[in-house]
């Protein structure tokens, strides 16, 4: 695999490349939720902070004042002029907030959540799909997750991994191709990441798509439902909300699920998050794994500890996958920097972080960056 010379070639050519936009953790609720337009309730259940403007306070103690009443695309900041440039047909985030105005919170220690007449955070972006099988879509519970739901296909935005019943919460997201084709977007969430089992969906009952366990039985009923899904000539994405928040381990569970996720399931990509900061990426069998994308939008800027992870510093993953085969053809990562509640291009220095820190942890994956003069990130895989 080499390097493309600057932006050359990074539009997908139709008909023989996909191209698709893949993010981490995007967490709308609490302090972000107060600097948009119309702010909820900021009151909080948690230990130690009570109200969600505390972390507007504590984002300008570190970087400065952030403006009110903010316009939709302000949080997304220079992300915006990167996907208008790349035009991915594909756009995929972890939504990690319950969108709704209940005040019956789930007593887990931090809850998250916009005001409903928030939405145009998320259609701004134009958003194809937002994944919501994670730790946080139910922090108000099953009446908050269906006012989510509800607030987003309202929005003509696309959810998977929860849903009113079981088989809607297992269903994929469905998105059509400009050239005929379909890429279907698989949820799943697991408890590693600490969401509670009984948020599972059931028969009658909302929840996620919970993922019980790693087993071959696991993987057969998931293969069960892609095969009964797929068409001929469509792209597989499994979103897999799983693992702590810091470390950059794999463990070896994850990885061999991942690769049977690929080898039996029949995935073209598999679409890891739950960590603070990226992780390592895999080309396995041509297909890529993220095994955790980081965050990407959220209000902790001013919350110390673990600063050795460098988690003010995101990734926007741009994959290319063959229309016809799904495999990886190429790879353009996009680092950020995160400052009042925006992201901002990051410098040559931060990317240059990135870079050594990712090599440094896909080398067992037989994968590695190199940086562009324009402070970009493209893949390398044998």
């Amino acid at each position: 695999m080499t390097v493309p010379p600057g932006d050359k070639g990074l539009k997908p050519e139709p008909g023989k490349a996909v191209g698709l936009f893949l993010c981490g953790d995007v967490m709308l609720g609490r302090g972000v939720d107060q600097i948009l337009a119309h702010p909820g309730d900021p009151a909080l259940h948690e230990a130690f902070v009570r109200s969600a403007l505390d972390y507007v306070r504590l984002a300008e103690d570190a970087n400065g004042r952030i403006p009110r009443a903010v316009a939709p695309d302000y949080v997304w900041g220079d992300a915006l002029t990167e996907l208008s440039g790349a035009q991915p047909q594909a756009r995929i985030i972890n939504l990690e907030t319950s969108i709704t105005k209940s005040a019956a919170y789930f007593p887990k220690g931090i809850n998250y959540r916009m005001n409903p007449e928030n939405i145009g955070v998320v259609s701004t972006a134009l958003i194809d799909c937002c994944v919501l099988a994670n730790n946080h879509v139910l922090d108000f519970g099953r009446d908050g997750l269906i006012d989510t739901l509800e607030t987003l296909h309202r929005a003509g935005l696309r959810t998977a991994g929860a849903g009113h019943d079981a088989a809607e919460a297992a269903r994929p997201a469905i998105i059509d191709l400009p050239d005929g084709g379909r890429v279907l977007v698989f949820a799943f969430g697991h408890a590693s990441s600490g969401i509670p089992p009984d948020w599972a969906a059931a028969p009658g009952v909302p929840g996620i798509n919970f993922l019980p366990d790693f087993s071959d039985y696991t993987i057969a009923a998931i293969t069960d439902r892609t095969r009964s899904m797929r068409h001929d000539g469509d792209l597989l994405v499994a979103s897999v909300h799983w693992g702590g928040n810091w470390g950059y381990p794999i463990p070896t569970q994850h990885r061999r699920f991942a690769h049977r996720l690929i080898d039996t399931a029949g995935f073209d990509v598999v679409h890891g998050h739950s960590s603070h900061h990226p992780k390592t990426i895999e080309a396995y069998g041509e297909r890529l794994i993220l095994y955790g994308c980081g965050d990407f939008l959220n209000d902790y800027e001013g919350i110390g500890g673990y600063e050795g992870y460098r988690s003010d510093l995101r990734l926007m993953y741009l994959p290319q996958l063959g229309a016809a085969t799904g495999k990886l053809l190429r790879l353009r990562l996009v680092p950020f920097k995160i400052a009042r509640f925006q992201l901002h291009r990051a410098t040559i220095a931060e990317a240059r972080w990135l870079q050594q820190t990712l090599n440094e942890h896909c080398q067992t994956c037989k994968m590695s960056f190199a940086l562009d003069a324009d402070g970009r990130l493209w893949g390398h895989w044998s």
